[in-house]
């Protein structure tokens, strides 16, 4: 059986949890922004050139039974 609660005293425990945020400053939005595309920029380097590997390594195998 789930506890019944005021609805005034649940207002007053909604609006306690929402003074604790913490909201992120301008300037640090800016700098986890432009690390999230230098990351994503690097995984996706990271991966072109595991498939082109991937790629020419298949190449090397399969001319050698062509």
């Amino acid at each position: 059986m789930m506890a019944y609660t005021n609805p005034f005293r649940f207002i007053q425990q909604v609006r306690s949890e929402v003074s604790k945020i913490v909201w992120p400053t301008r300037r640090e939005v800016f700098v986890t922004t432009i690390m999230v595309f230098i990351m994503a920029a690097i995984t996706a380097a990271f991966f072109a050139l595991v498939d082109i590997a991937i790629r020419n390594g298949l190449q090397g195998i399969l001319s050698l039974f062509a």
